[in-house]
């Protein structure tokens, strides 16, 4: 279990927003935290700690008002920490190179690989022909409907009728290095986090895979210790003094530094 820093970027800002309250209509969404200092800033101090494998995400969609001052913001990010960083936000076969070029260590990819709620497999092949599988990153991120969790696209706004498994997970690896999962519903809420989303990943055994949503304190680290058979890695964003929340980053460093020798 590893932690994975963040940086996400929504109106040309770093910002910690309620996940659940993103809205490309007006390029709108409930703040939890606009940070006075610019995404090449908490990328430094991701460099300066050793903590690689985090991700930049741009929660503008391409083409709207505030894209290009988003994705100027992750660029600089990207060549603040080269290689450290993981990118995604409007990313496709076409696109991704670009985002490699400028820094990033792998680019992570929804909405293109999804349509009309299914995966798209020959949107998969291009992009691993693109940039190749060790490069990319699939961000499954989902929300609850029922008792089961479905993939979410689009900046999480839209559900698709792909139910998060972790024979899915294995069914995605010959596309895939990497997996993110946010738990939608809880992310930015800081109420706790999806246990039945970490226990499904906890059920899988293979490529490296992040959980991100809902972390409070520091005891939900430990839940998500035990619940991801100690191989899920964690992102924590609106929870940390960093983005005006409860939880010490240093501390968080200390937890881990304990914990993985």
């Amino acid at each position: 279990m590893e932690f994975r820093p963040c940086i996400d970027i929504h109106n040309g800002k770093v910002k910690q927003i309620v996940g659940s309250t993103l809205k490309d209509e007006g390029n709108r969404a409930k703040d939890n935290f606009v940070s006075d200092k610019d995404a090449a800033y908490y990328a430094s101090l991701y460099k300066e700690d050793n903590l690689p494998g985090g991700h930049v995400i741009l929660l503008n969609k391409a083409g709207s008002e505030y894209y290009e001052q988003t994705k100027a913001q992750a660029f600089a990010a990207l060549a603040a920490y080269p290689g450290g960083m993981q990118v995604g936000g409007g990313i496709h076969a076409d696109n991704a190179p670009q985002f490699l070029e400028a820094g990033a260590g792998k680019v992570i990819v929804t909405s293109y690989v999804f349509q009309n709620g299914r995966i798209l497999y020959d949107h998969l092949d291009a992009l691993r022909s693109s940039v190749g599988r060790e490069h990319v990153v699939l961000d499954l991120s989902c929300r609850r409907r029922g008792d089961d969790y479905f993939i979410v696209t689009d900046r999480w706004q839209k559900m698709t009728e792909e139910k998060l498994s972790a024979s899915l997970l294995k069914k995605l690896e010959p596309w895939a290095s990497e997996f993110l999962v946010h738990a939608a519903d809880v992310e930015g809420k800081q109420h706790g986090i999806e246990e039945g989303v970490v226990s499904i990943l906890g059920a899988y055994d293979g490529v490296p895979v992040t959980y991100a949503g809902g972390v409070r304190q520091m005891e939900d680290l430990d839940k998500i210790r035990s619940l991801g058979n100690d191989r899920v890695n964690v992102t924590i964003g609106s929870a940390l003094d960093l983005f005006g929340g409860p939880l010490s980053y240093e501390l968080l460093k200390g937890y881990f530094r304990k914990n993985n020798p």
